[in-house]
Parts: structure tokens; sequence; C-alpha cells
């Protein structure tokens, strides 16, 4: 699995993010890896039908009706969107929060990948029961070393960690991957797959980058 969230970056609302959008249907095409991409907020309706997964890139527990300025998750759905991030250390939710969201999710059939920044922490959202949990070291996100180059042991702890839960939980593993070789480092590690942001949406050349990463993880 390849996620790729788009954050707010400027780079991610005109062409480019429509050459991350033909990319990532032509890397799922290509290499059989699922690909998601989670556009920035306002852009994730336009974005859906794409040939390409959407995930939203938060949800909130709010319901549909009189709840102004939330992320509800039936109208995502509604939107064409099919999953969402939960608890991203850029919009951390905590345990509560989390939950509910994760559950939300499941009730509607959409995907749900929670962020954790350390094994413990990814052991917690397991036990919540997301299809996906992704580890993330705050200090490597954005910051072009990969975690699974920088430090292999917390992937591999986090991998165990998540399978110690007994939930339907796989692990992603996100924080500075860039390249093709840090997304294999990953899956011999134990991941399932990575979550990644800027060293796509940023790259030279996203559609390369979006090839080599799931190249990498088909391999």
């Amino acid at each position: 699995m390849l996620v790729i969230n788009c954050k707010n970056y400027t780079e991610a609302s005109g062409r480019r993010l429509d050459s991350i959008l033909r990319a990532a249907a032509a890397a799922r095409r290509r290499h059989r890896v699922e690909v998601a991409v989670a556009p920035p907020p306002p852009l994730a309706a336009r974005c859906a039908r794409r040939g390409v997964r959407i995930f939203a890139q938060h949800v909130d527990c709010a319901g549909p009706g009189g709840t102004t300025g939330s992320s509800v998750p039936e109208v995502l759905r509604a939107c064409g969107v099919s999953g969402s991030l939960v608890n991203h250390s850029e919009r951390r939710v905590g345990a509560r929060e989390s939950a509910c969201a994760v559950e939300r999710l499941r009730s509607l059939g959409m995907t749900s990948v929670a962020c954790a920044r350390t094994p413990r922490e990814a052991r917690a959202m397991a036990l919540l029961g997301p299809d996906y949990v992704a580890v993330e070291p705050p200090d490597l996100i954005g910051s072009g070393r990969a975690v699974s180059l920088e430090r292999p042991g917390i992937v591999r702890e986090a991998a165990r960690a998540v399978a110690s839960a007994g939930t339907r939980s796989v692990l992603l593993c996100g924080a500075g991957i860039v390249s093709g070789r840090d997304a294999r480092r990953a899956a011999e590690l134990g991941s399932s797959g990575v979550l990644v942001a800027s060293g796509v949406v940023r790259a030279a050349s996203p559609a390369r980058a979006v090839s080599e990463l799931a190249a990498a993880l088909a391999r």
C-alpha cells in the first residue's frame, strides 16, 4: 500500500496534483500496488473517481446535519472519498476520538489509516482495529531522512507491536520516505507499505517518484 498525503502544500493544488493522480492510477495498474492519495481537503471531491483511491486527511466524529465546519465521513463517502487518515501527527486527536473515527469509517466500509509516533502508540492504535497503522516519528517527517534507514528498529518494533494486538491492522511506515530504496527497506523490516508526503508532492518529478515507490513495494 502506498499512501500519498498531499497535506496543504501549495504545489498540490493545480497541475502537479493532476500529475500525482495520473501517476498513482498508472502505478496501480502497472505494479499492482494499492495506491491512495489524500489531497488538500477542499479538493477531495474533485479528485474522486479519477482511477485512484482518495482518502481524507482527517475525519471528525460529528455526524451529518448541523455540524458546520466538520469533516463528516458520510458526506466524504458520498463525494467518492473511500478512507481517511486518523490522528496524523499534524492533526492529533487522542485515543477516544481516534476510536470513534475508526469505528465510523469501518461502519461505512471506508478505509482507516491510524497514525502513531512510536511502536507503543502503534500497538494502542492497532487495538482499535483500523485497516492500517502508520508509524511516523515526528522529527523525521519532511526531513528527507527515512525512518527505515535512520531508525530501522522503530519499524521492526512497530511491526511486532501491531501484530501483537491481534486485530486486522497491518503496518505502514512514514517519515522521510523519498525513494524506492527507503520503501524497499521498510518492507524488509515488516511494513506492508509506506505513507509519504513531500517526497512525492515536492519531488522534481512527482510521477517518477510515485512510480519508483510503487515499483519498490511491488518487489
